[in-house]
């Protein structure tokens, strides 16, 4: 028999596994947390709320790594900071590795696979 598990981060997987991305905001101190744990690590104020996030952000790092073709060709992690304020490692879909670039605005989505939840982002649309 499995024990569910119940912690912040467990509830946050949960989430993730049913298209839900959320991140924390303390009530205390008015700031946005993630990863999400048990304290603020702003204020220390216990469980800030977990809330969703608008999810624009903008890539702030980007690195392509390289790899033969038949080992599935390069790819890229970036880093991406989104307008709340808090920092993720993803990556962004649709663009080449060599076509994501440091200040690159895009929006955050749910990519659910074998019913794990992962936080990956598409280029923002032009108006």
């Amino acid at each position: 028999m499995t024990i569910p598990q119940q912690g912040i981060q467990a509830r946050h997987q949960q989430a993730l596994d049913q298209g839900r991305f959320l991140i924390q905001h303390c009530g205390a101190c008015g700031k946005h947390v993630y990863f999400p744990r048990e304290l603020c690590p702003h204020c220390g104020a216990l469980n800030p709320a977990l809330v969703a996030p608008a999810g624009g952000g903008t890539v702030a790092a980007v690195t392509t790594l390289h790899r033969k073709p038949d080992q599935g060709g390069n790819y890229h992690v970036c880093l991406v900071d989104l307008d709340e304020g808090v920092r993720l490692m993803s990556r962004v879909e649709g663009l080449a590795p060599e076509a994501v670039t440091i200040g690159l605005r895009v929006c955050a989505r749910v990519l659910v696979k074998d019913g794990r939840g992962l936080v990956v982002f598409d280029p923002e649309v032009a108006a």
